[in-house]
């Protein structure tokens, strides 16, 4: 069984830790003034609404994967996560252990910055809709005739705004993000976001897998830029399989587009409560979820 209801969250109670905030998909607790947990649980969203129902298994996934990538770029930027293994964190945690342990991480208290940051190396999603309308993305100028799901002549940096739970996030270009978090930071985090995503898509290939657009969240601890929240999990990432890539179409992707394909023909507005889903449809995002973990984390001989 896929789903799970709210009623039976591991993280709904949690006695003796303070819940600072309630994301889409993860909850943060209070630790100390320099440390908080955050713990990624099974909800889901799309268009920025969380559904009804529950991925099971899905919180875990996130959080290995997020670890993995974590670990892999520790050399190209400074990352929040302090410890990922429950039994070694505070007791407060610690002693919620079963509901807890492999979807939490210990982290380091960032102040977020402002903004959202996407690369795209391939023309999909929002960025197809607005080169078709534009010839642009974000600000971008693009050559002519380029197709859906064409790659892109080099992957670009789209920010967007950090929208509250409920709404929805905004692209902007590179001069608005200048204006948000300042000129020297906007750059900083833009060329790290690109050696990023550069750094993770050679990865993937080698697995066969491309990495069409991903997004970043960067955070300061101590004046250090600070890569935070979660990277290159499928619910953050677009992915699709090298072997199956075709211009001139929409992909098959390897994250949760089945879910938000299902709801867009749904026809439903995008504002909450969020339609239930089929059983069918949510089983087959969470063998998405398992099959790109498996994928992205094998050892290539």
């Amino acid at each position: 069984m896929s789903t799970e209801t709210t009623e039976t969250a591991p993280e709904e109670h949690l006695e003796g830790l303070h819940r600072l905030h309630q994301g889409k998909v993860r909850d943060i607790f209070a630790i100390d003034e320099t440390r908080m947990l955050l713990v990624a649980t099974d909800r889901l969203s799309a268009f920025d609404v969380v559904l009804p129902q529950r991925l099971d298994g899905k919180g875990k996934i996130l959080t290995r994967l997020s670890k993995f990538w974590f670990d892999l770029t520790a050399d190209l930027v400074q990352n929040h996560v302090i410890e990922t293994d429950v039994s070694k964190m505070p007791p407060a945690v610690a002693a919620h252990e079963q509901a807890l342990e492999g979807r939490s991480m210990l982290v380091q208290k960032a102040t977020p910055l402002k903004a959202e940051f996407i690369v795209r190396g391939y023309l999909a999603g929002s960025g197809w809709k607005e080169y078709q309308e534009t010839g642009m993305v974000c600000g971008h100028k693009l050559p002519e005739g380029l197709k859906e799901s064409s790659r892109l002549p080099e992957p670009l940096l789209t920010p967007s705004t950090k929208a509250p739970m409920g709404e929805h996030d905004e692209n902007i270009s590179i001069a608005q993000l200048g204006d948000i978090i300042g000129v020297d930071l906007a750059t900083r985090t833009g060329a790290l976001s690109l050696a990023l995503y550069e750094c993770a898509a050679a990865h993937a290939r080698k697995r066969g897998i491309l990495l069409a657009d991903t997004k970043f969240e960067f955070g300061l601890v101590q004046d250090q830029l600070t890569l935070i929240d979660e990277v290159f999990t499928p619910d953050s990432s677009r992915y699709w399989l090298e072997a199956d890539y075709e211009p001139g179409r929409s992909q098959d992707s390897y994250d949760k587009q089945i879910v938000r394909d299902t709801l867009l023909a749904m026809n439903w507005d995008k504002t909450p409560p969020a339609p239930e889903l089929p059983i069918e449809v949510l089983d087959k995002a969470r063998a998405r979820y398992i099959d790109i973990e498996s994928r992205l984390t094998e050892p290539v001989s």
